[in-house]
């Protein structure tokens, strides 16, 4: 029997929980795919349907409109990505080396979880660094902020604050830092993807260059404050 990952999200943010059944799963697989390809912009519910091979009806029956799907969508990756980091850092003993090693995290490419069949971990990484801001770029953000819709990467940045301060207690500034860390991470990479002359990275430059970036960034920052 194969074991499948399973992620409690927001009931607010679908009409049926779309992990429960196969169709479920099959319009998020298929959602990454499509709006990863043509972008939200030209994303509707119909051609997602044809894609998937099932009505428009059907996938209204999960998710209200573009937007709660998308916001769905980038809440599972900040839930995934957060249950990696508190993974991968758990064992390490020297909060100094734990921050490296969520530098590194941020900053690699992403590989797609065998784990989880129904969602391309690479691909919805790219989503989120492209049009994750979307989610929250609107004019109801504070209303779906009282709906905790961005609860998950609201945890992930605490659960990095914490360990900055583990680094420098007393530090006044573990969230901004680690808010600011997170963006840095994807939005340099999207910067140097795109829009190059906003970054110092050549085109030839890779995740090596990133991770010394962010690491100059945050521990510079760290030791400029130090008491």
């Amino acid at each position: 029997m194969e074991l499948q990952l399973y992620f409690r999200m927001n009931s607010h943010l679908y009409l049926h929980d779309p992990q429960e059944t196969a169709t479920g799963k099959k319009i998020l697989k298929e959602s990454i795919l499509l709006i990863h390809k043509i972008g939200l912009e030209e994303f509707t519910f119909l051609k997602l349907a044809k894609k998937a091979g099932i009505t428009e009806a059907t996938v209204y029956r999960y998710f209200e409109n573009k937007h709660r799907l998308l916001s769905y969508l980038v809440a599972w990756y900040w839930t995934w990505l957060h249950w990696r980091i508190a993974r991968d850092t758990g064992m390490l003993a020297e909060p100094e080396e734990k921050l490296r090693r969520i530098i590194r995290m941020l900053a690699s490419p992403v590989r797609d979880d065998l784990s989880i069949s129904f969602v391309n971990e690479r691909i919805l990484h790219e989503i989120v660094a492209e049009q994750g801001a979307k989610a929250y770029l609107t004019k109801h953000v504070g209303k779906d902020n009282r709906m905790n819709f961005f609860k998950p990467y609201k945890e992930l940045c605490h659960f990095i604050g914490n360990i900055i301060l583990e680094c420098r207690p007393g530090y006044a500034y573990p969230h901004s830092l680690s808010s600011t860390l997170i963006e840095a991470a994807y939005m340099q990479k999207f910067y140097h993807n795109h829009l190059p002359s906003l970054t110092d990275f050549s085109e030839g430059s890779g995740t090596k260059e990133r991770i010394l970036f962010l690491e100059n960034l945050v521990f510079g920052v760290l030791a400029a404050n130090q008491k």
